[in-house]
């Protein structure tokens, strides 16, 4: 450590307990290496405080020692957001054990959940009393609430819900210097300047570290329908959405998966198989849910709406779920995508949004480009119909060695999918964030003028540049900690 980790460590030694401050390599290395393994960092020690008070305290005691923090929930970021420098810089700032859920109101319509409750066991304790929050995505098992609300998370039921964005009614969080921000009353209204709350969704750590959040239920699902449809093209999965929406409120998840990666998962993922007897270019997920235990049920519902898109050839073939268990293998094959991917070799991974009218289209060209322009790759683009948000890989040749891609031909491939992206008026970032991994696509794309503003929120909340170094954006040099 150096002189002034210790001073920090020694610090805190008289203000958290024995399970608080992490020195032991062994047990910090599973937490400086990033999920896709990509990143490798090294923190000398792991702080982890378990109430917001102690949070204050480990902020405040870091600014004073110019010591940087990097914030990590689950780990679960897909961009390196929760990776601590390589140079043993900074320390983790883990949040893992303010795991309670503070209160749970049918009521209201809410819940106050501390940033180290897992997203599962949040689905879970609303399930008790009659609610649910309305936000799932394939961590759900390991991907904490502070890491969601800091990442801004999608997920697939964004098309009904929104974002974390929306779903968050107020957040508590430390700044910079050690104080404490407490937005969780959800007011409706509250007009008194800037919204701190808005600010620190999606902020990444760098402007201080969430530690609870307000969060909004819906009420809980009487039943739903799963869906598995076979068609040609995504212009027909958009047109076959847009007639849904059109005659029903109830649809809330539209997923678009290509025929290779639900081959992918077929190969790699075991217990797995196809939903359809056929072969399809093209496959859609969907689900459809009812609160109203009197109403139509969602299986028929779905089988309503598919009925004539089946009978005009928009869709080739497709089956309903016929229990829970047949819904969850369904989805199952969605969750498993990238990981199917990661098992078949090595790919460069983009997670990008585009208008919703122009997915379909880009889907296919951009896929043509890049296969076009980078020999023997293939891409791949599957994602969120509904919301615009593309997952699209590019995965190296048969027998490409894997470090060697990523360092030779990585960067050229992400440079022209992001080129692309911009062209067709979409984001480099849909749902994963910044991080590290995406800083300087950031720095090349976005107008100038948002890179400066955020660089000027960010120097005015955290001068002394503690906060999350290296991710979302650099700092002017001695505005940063190293």
């Amino acid at each position: 450590m150096t002189p002034a980790q210790n001073a920090l460590i020694d610090a805190l030694s008289g203000q958290l307990d024995a399970k608080s401050i992490v020195t032991d390599p062994a047990e910090i290395a599973p937490w400086e290496t990033d999920w896709r393994g990509r990143y490798h960092g090294h923190a000398p020690a792991l702080i982890a405080p378990s109430s917001r008070d102690e949070v204050s305290a480990v902020v405040r005691l870091a600014t004073r020692f110019g010591v940087p923090l990097v914030p990590q929930g689950g780990n679960t970021s897909m961009v390196g957001g929760a990776t601590p420098p390589g140079n043993g810089s900074a320390l983790i700032l883990s949040t893992r054990r303010m795991n309670r859920i503070r209160s749970l109101s049918a009521d209201a319509n809410l819940a106050i959940a501390e940033a180290g409750v897992i997203l599962a066991d949040l689905h879970a304790a609303a399930e008790e009393i009659g609610r649910r929050f309305p936000l799932t995505l394939g961590a759900r098992g390991s991907a904490t609430i502070g890491g969601l609300v800091s990442t801004n998370a999608g997920g697939t039921q964004v098309l009904r819900w929104g974002t974390m964005r929306a779903l968050v009614a107020g957040v508590e969080a430390v700044l910079p210097d050690g104080s404490i921000h407490d937005g969780l009353s959800a007011l409706k209204k509250d007009n008194r300047g800037y919204d701190l709350n808005q600010l620190l969704i999606g902020a990444e750590g760098t402007l201080g570290v969430v530690t609870a959040a307000a969060l909004r239920l819906a009420p809980a699902i009487a039943a739903r329908g799963v869906a598995w449809a076979g068609l040609q093209n995504p212009a027909d999965a958009l047109a076959l959405l847009r007639r849904m929406e059109a005659a029903t409120s109830a649809i809330e998840s539209f997923e678009i998966i290509p025929g290779d990666s639900l081959e992918l998962v077929v190969e790699h993922i075991p217990g797995t198989r196809k939903p359809l007897a056929g072969t399809h270019p093209w496959h859609v997920l969907i689900e459809a849910v009812s609160s109203d235990p009197a109403a139509e049920s969602p299986a028929a519902l779905l089988e309503r709406l598919l009925a004539p898109a089946l009978e005009s050839g928009l869709v080739a073939d497709a089956v309903i779920a016929a229990s829970e268990a047949q819904a969850d293998a369904f989805w199952r094959i969605r969750d498993s995508l990238s990981e199917a991917e990661r098992a078949s070799g090595p790919a460069v991974q983009h997670d990008i949004s585009v208008p919703v009218d122009v997915m379909p289209r880009f889907m296919i060209e951009a896929a043509r480009a890049a296969e076009q322009r980078f020999a023997g790759t293939h891409a791949t683009a599957f994602g969120h119909l509904g919301d615009g948000n593309v997952h699209f890989h590019v995965r190296a040749p048969a027998g490409t060695d894997r470090d060697r891609w990523y360092a030779e031909e990585a960067p050229g491939i992400t440079r022209f999918v992001n080129d692309l992206v911009v062209a067709a008026g979409g984001s480099i970032s849909a749902e994963h964030g910044i991080g590290q991994m995406k800083i300087g696509e950031l720095a090349r794309l976005a107008p100038p003028g948002r890179i400066e503003a955020i660089r000027a929120i960010r120097r005015a909340l955290d001068p002394a540049g503690i906060m999350n170094p290296g991710k979302l954006v650099t700092l002017a040099p001695g505005n940063e900690a190293p």
